[in-house]
Protein backbone atom coordinates (compact mmCIF):
# COMPACT_ATOMS: atom_id res chain seq x y z
CA UNK A 1 0.00 0.00 0.00
CA UNK A 2 2.80 2.41 0.91
CA UNK A 3 4.55 1.76 -2.39
CA UNK A 4 1.34 2.45 -4.34
CA UNK A 5 0.79 5.72 -2.47
CA UNK A 6 4.36 6.77 -3.15
CA UNK A 7 3.99 5.95 -6.86
CA UNK A 8 0.73 7.90 -7.04
CA UNK A 9 2.31 10.91 -5.38
CA UNK A 10 5.27 10.73 -7.75
CA UNK A 11 2.94 10.52 -10.76
CA UNK A 12 1.08 13.64 -9.63
CA UNK A 13 4.16 15.56 -8.49
CA UNK A 14 5.94 15.52 -11.85
CA UNK A 15 3.28 17.43 -13.85
CA UNK A 16 2.69 19.74 -10.89
CA UNK A 17 6.39 20.59 -10.74
CA UNK A 18 6.49 21.09 -14.51
CA UNK A 19 3.50 23.44 -14.34
CA UNK A 20 5.17 25.38 -11.55
CA UNK A 21 8.41 25.67 -13.54
CA UNK A 22 6.43 26.88 -16.56
CA UNK A 23 4.71 29.57 -14.49
CA UNK A 24 8.09 30.66 -13.08
CA UNK A 25 9.60 30.86 -16.58
CA UNK A 26 6.60 32.87 -17.80
CA UNK A 27 6.98 35.31 -14.92
CA UNK A 28 10.72 35.67 -15.51
CA UNK A 29 10.07 36.25 -19.22
CA UNK A 30 7.54 39.04 -18.65
CA UNK A 31 9.84 40.65 -16.07
CA UNK A 32 12.88 40.44 -18.38
CA UNK A 33 11.02 42.14 -21.24
CA UNK A 34 11.47 45.50 -19.51
CA UNK A 35 15.13 45.12 -18.54
CA UNK A 36 18.14 46.44 -20.36
CA UNK A 37 19.96 45.53 -22.50
CA UNK A 38 17.35 44.19 -24.92
CA UNK A 39 18.43 41.62 -27.53
CA UNK A 40 17.23 43.52 -30.60
CA UNK A 41 19.40 41.61 -33.04
CA UNK A 42 18.15 38.27 -31.76
CA UNK A 43 14.56 39.55 -31.97
CA UNK A 44 14.90 40.61 -35.61
CA UNK A 45 16.55 37.31 -36.53
CA UNK A 46 13.78 35.33 -34.85
CA UNK A 47 11.04 37.37 -36.51
CA UNK A 48 12.61 36.81 -39.92
CA UNK A 49 13.14 33.12 -39.21
CA UNK A 50 9.55 32.53 -38.01
CA UNK A 51 8.08 34.51 -40.90
CA UNK A 52 10.21 32.59 -43.40
CA UNK A 53 9.17 29.15 -42.16
CA UNK A 54 5.51 30.06 -41.58
CA UNK A 55 4.32 32.21 -44.47
CA UNK A 56 3.97 29.47 -47.10
CA UNK A 57 2.16 26.95 -44.82
CA UNK A 58 -0.12 29.78 -43.70
CA UNK A 59 -1.19 30.67 -47.23
CA UNK A 60 -1.53 27.02 -48.22
CA UNK A 61 -3.75 26.20 -45.22
CA UNK A 62 -5.88 29.33 -45.20
CA UNK A 63 -7.40 28.90 -48.66
CA UNK A 64 -8.78 25.31 -48.32
CA UNK A 65 -9.95 25.92 -44.74
CA UNK A 66 -11.95 29.00 -45.66
CA UNK A 67 -13.21 27.69 -48.98
CA UNK A 68 -14.42 24.45 -47.38
CA UNK A 69 -16.42 26.32 -44.76
CA UNK A 70 -17.85 28.78 -47.28
CA UNK A 71 -18.69 26.01 -49.76
CA UNK A 72 -20.58 24.03 -47.11
CA UNK A 73 -22.39 27.12 -45.88
CA UNK A 74 -23.34 28.25 -49.37
CA UNK A 75 -24.95 24.92 -50.17
CA UNK A 76 -27.46 25.65 -47.41
CA UNK A 77 -27.83 29.34 -48.30
CA UNK A 78 -28.43 28.65 -51.98
CA UNK A 79 -31.01 25.98 -51.15
CA UNK A 80 -33.05 28.50 -49.13
CA UNK A 81 -32.54 31.29 -51.64
CA UNK A 82 -30.12 33.32 -49.52
CA UNK A 83 -26.96 32.93 -51.57
CA UNK A 84 -26.35 36.69 -51.41
CA UNK A 85 -25.46 36.28 -47.71
CA UNK A 86 -22.40 34.19 -48.54
CA UNK A 87 -20.14 37.19 -47.91
CA UNK A 88 -21.29 37.36 -44.30
CA UNK A 89 -20.40 33.71 -43.77
CA UNK A 90 -17.03 34.08 -45.48
CA UNK A 91 -16.10 37.10 -43.35
CA UNK A 92 -17.27 35.45 -40.14
CA UNK A 93 -15.30 32.28 -40.92
CA UNK A 94 -12.09 33.96 -42.09
CA UNK A 95 -11.90 36.69 -39.47
CA UNK A 96 -13.19 35.05 -36.30
CA UNK A 97 -12.29 31.36 -36.59
CA UNK A 98 -10.13 30.28 -39.51
CA UNK A 99 -7.67 33.17 -39.18
CA UNK A 100 -6.70 32.66 -35.53
CA UNK A 101 -6.83 28.86 -35.67
CA UNK A 102 -4.70 28.52 -38.82
CA UNK A 103 -2.26 31.03 -37.34
CA UNK A 104 -1.98 28.96 -34.17
CA UNK A 105 -1.54 25.71 -36.09
CA UNK A 106 1.27 27.13 -38.23
CA UNK A 107 3.05 28.94 -35.40
CA UNK A 108 2.84 25.83 -33.21
CA UNK A 109 3.70 23.30 -35.90
CA UNK A 110 6.43 25.22 -37.72
CA UNK A 111 7.75 28.06 -35.59
CA UNK A 112 7.46 26.71 -32.05
CA UNK A 113 9.01 23.35 -32.92
CA UNK A 114 12.01 25.06 -34.53
CA UNK A 115 12.49 27.25 -31.45
CA UNK A 116 12.24 24.24 -29.15
CA UNK A 117 14.78 22.27 -31.21
CA UNK A 118 17.21 25.20 -31.22
CA UNK A 119 17.02 25.78 -27.46
CA UNK A 120 17.05 22.04 -26.79
CA UNK A 121 20.25 21.62 -28.79
CA UNK A 122 21.82 24.52 -26.89
CA UNK A 123 20.74 22.92 -23.60
CA UNK A 124 22.23 19.48 -24.24
CA UNK A 125 25.46 21.14 -25.45
CA UNK A 126 25.50 22.96 -22.10
CA UNK A 127 25.50 26.36 -23.78
CA UNK A 128 22.73 27.54 -21.45
CA UNK A 129 24.81 26.60 -18.40
CA UNK A 130 27.83 28.35 -19.91
CA UNK A 131 25.76 31.54 -20.37
CA UNK A 132 24.76 31.43 -16.72
CA UNK A 133 28.39 30.96 -15.64
CA UNK A 134 29.57 34.07 -17.51
CA UNK A 135 26.69 36.11 -16.11
CA UNK A 136 24.34 36.18 -19.13
CA UNK A 137 20.67 35.62 -18.34
CA UNK A 138 19.40 33.07 -20.90
CA UNK A 139 15.82 34.15 -20.33
CA UNK A 140 16.63 37.74 -21.27
CA UNK A 141 19.00 36.84 -24.09
CA UNK A 142 17.13 33.91 -25.69
CA UNK A 143 13.61 33.45 -24.36
CA UNK A 144 12.31 37.03 -24.47
CA UNK A 145 13.21 37.62 -28.16
CA UNK A 146 11.64 34.32 -29.18
CA UNK A 147 8.40 34.88 -27.26
CA UNK A 148 8.00 38.41 -28.63
CA UNK A 149 8.84 37.21 -32.14
CA UNK A 150 6.26 34.41 -31.95
CA UNK A 151 3.61 36.87 -30.73
CA UNK A 152 4.40 39.45 -33.42
CA UNK A 153 4.54 36.92 -36.25
CA UNK A 154 1.24 35.38 -35.09
CA UNK A 155 -0.45 38.78 -35.37
CA UNK A 156 1.00 39.35 -38.84
CA UNK A 157 0.09 35.85 -40.03
CA UNK A 158 -3.47 36.32 -38.81
CA UNK A 159 -3.79 39.33 -41.11
CA UNK A 160 -2.43 37.29 -44.01
CA UNK A 161 -4.87 34.43 -43.32
CA UNK A 162 -7.85 36.79 -43.14
CA UNK A 163 -6.99 38.56 -46.41
CA UNK A 164 -6.08 35.39 -48.31
CA UNK A 165 -9.15 33.58 -46.98
CA UNK A 166 -11.51 36.37 -48.03
CA UNK A 167 -9.87 36.67 -51.45
CA UNK A 168 -10.05 32.92 -52.08
CA UNK A 169 -13.65 32.82 -50.90
CA UNK A 170 -14.55 35.66 -53.27
CA UNK A 171 -13.21 33.91 -56.35
CA UNK A 172 -14.70 30.57 -55.35
CA UNK A 173 -18.14 31.93 -54.48
CA UNK A 174 -18.39 34.28 -57.46
CA UNK A 175 -16.92 32.10 -60.20
CA UNK A 176 -17.86 28.63 -58.97
CA UNK A 177 -21.13 29.09 -57.11
CA UNK A 178 -22.28 32.03 -59.26
CA UNK A 179 -23.03 34.51 -56.49
CA UNK A 180 -23.20 38.19 -57.46
CA UNK A 181 -19.91 39.98 -56.66
CA UNK A 182 -21.69 43.04 -55.29
CA UNK A 183 -23.84 40.94 -52.97
CA UNK A 184 -20.79 39.09 -51.67
CA UNK A 185 -18.91 42.31 -50.89
CA UNK A 186 -21.98 43.95 -49.34
CA UNK A 187 -22.45 41.02 -46.96
CA UNK A 188 -18.93 41.09 -45.56
CA UNK A 189 -19.80 43.55 -42.79
CA UNK A 190 -23.21 42.16 -41.84
CA UNK A 191 -21.90 39.93 -39.04
CA UNK A 192 -18.25 40.98 -38.80
CA UNK A 193 -17.07 44.38 -37.63
CA UNK A 194 -14.29 46.04 -35.69
CA UNK A 195 -15.13 44.31 -32.35
CA UNK A 196 -14.85 40.86 -33.95
CA UNK A 197 -11.53 41.82 -35.57
CA UNK A 198 -10.15 43.02 -32.21
CA UNK A 199 -11.20 39.80 -30.47
CA UNK A 200 -9.56 37.75 -33.20
CA UNK A 201 -6.36 39.79 -32.93
CA UNK A 202 -6.32 39.09 -29.20
CA UNK A 203 -6.75 35.39 -29.98
CA UNK A 204 -3.80 35.44 -32.37
CA UNK A 205 -1.70 37.32 -29.82
CA UNK A 206 -2.47 34.80 -27.09
CA UNK A 207 -1.81 31.88 -29.45
CA UNK A 208 1.62 33.22 -30.41
CA UNK A 209 2.48 34.08 -26.81
CA UNK A 210 1.51 30.66 -25.46
CA UNK A 211 3.27 28.80 -28.31
CA UNK A 212 6.46 30.77 -27.72
CA UNK A 213 6.44 30.20 -23.97
CA UNK A 214 5.75 26.47 -24.33
CA UNK A 215 8.51 26.06 -26.93
CA UNK A 216 11.05 27.90 -24.81
CA UNK A 217 10.11 25.98 -21.67
CA UNK A 218 10.41 22.59 -23.35
CA UNK A 219 13.67 23.59 -25.01
CA UNK A 220 15.28 24.79 -21.78
CA UNK A 221 14.22 21.71 -19.80
CA UNK A 222 15.58 19.03 -22.11
CA UNK A 223 17.58 16.26 -20.54
CA UNK A 224 18.95 12.97 -21.81
CA UNK A 225 20.68 13.71 -25.09
CA UNK A 226 19.52 14.19 -28.68
CA UNK A 227 16.59 11.79 -28.28
CA UNK A 228 15.15 14.00 -25.59
CA UNK A 229 15.22 16.96 -28.00
CA UNK A 230 12.97 15.12 -30.42
CA UNK A 231 10.63 14.19 -27.58
CA UNK A 232 10.51 17.81 -26.44
CA UNK A 233 9.65 18.96 -29.97
CA UNK A 234 6.76 16.50 -30.17
CA UNK A 235 5.53 17.55 -26.74
CA UNK A 236 5.70 21.19 -27.82
CA UNK A 237 3.26 20.54 -30.65
CA UNK A 238 0.87 18.61 -28.41
CA UNK A 239 0.89 21.14 -25.57
CA UNK A 240 0.64 24.08 -27.96
CA UNK A 241 -2.44 22.57 -29.62
CA UNK A 242 -3.98 21.92 -26.21
CA UNK A 243 -3.40 25.55 -25.28
CA UNK A 244 -4.80 26.58 -28.68
CA UNK A 245 -8.15 24.90 -28.12
CA UNK A 246 -8.43 26.11 -24.52
CA UNK A 247 -7.62 29.71 -25.44
CA UNK A 248 -9.93 29.57 -28.45
CA UNK A 249 -12.87 28.40 -26.34
CA UNK A 250 -12.31 31.01 -23.62
CA UNK A 251 -11.62 33.85 -26.04
CA UNK A 252 -14.62 32.98 -28.21
CA UNK A 253 -16.92 32.87 -25.20
CA UNK A 254 -15.55 36.19 -23.99
CA UNK A 255 -15.88 37.68 -27.46
CA UNK A 256 -19.52 36.63 -27.73
CA UNK A 257 -20.24 38.46 -24.48
CA UNK A 258 -18.28 41.57 -25.35
CA UNK A 259 -19.00 41.78 -29.09
CA UNK A 260 -22.19 39.83 -29.82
Amino acid sequence: MGIQVAMTQAAWSKPAIAMGDFVVLSGETFAAMFRRPFAWRELIEQIWFLARVSIIPTVVLSIPYTVLIVFTLNIVLIEVGAGDLSGAGAALASVTQVGPVVTAIVVSGAGATAMCADLGARTIREEIDAMKVIGVNPVQALVVPRVIAATFVALMLYSVVAVVGLTGSYFFVVYVQNVTPGAFVAGLTLLTGLPQVIVSLVKALLFGLSAGLIACYKGLHVGGGPTAVGTAVNETVVFAFMALFLINILATAFGVKVAP
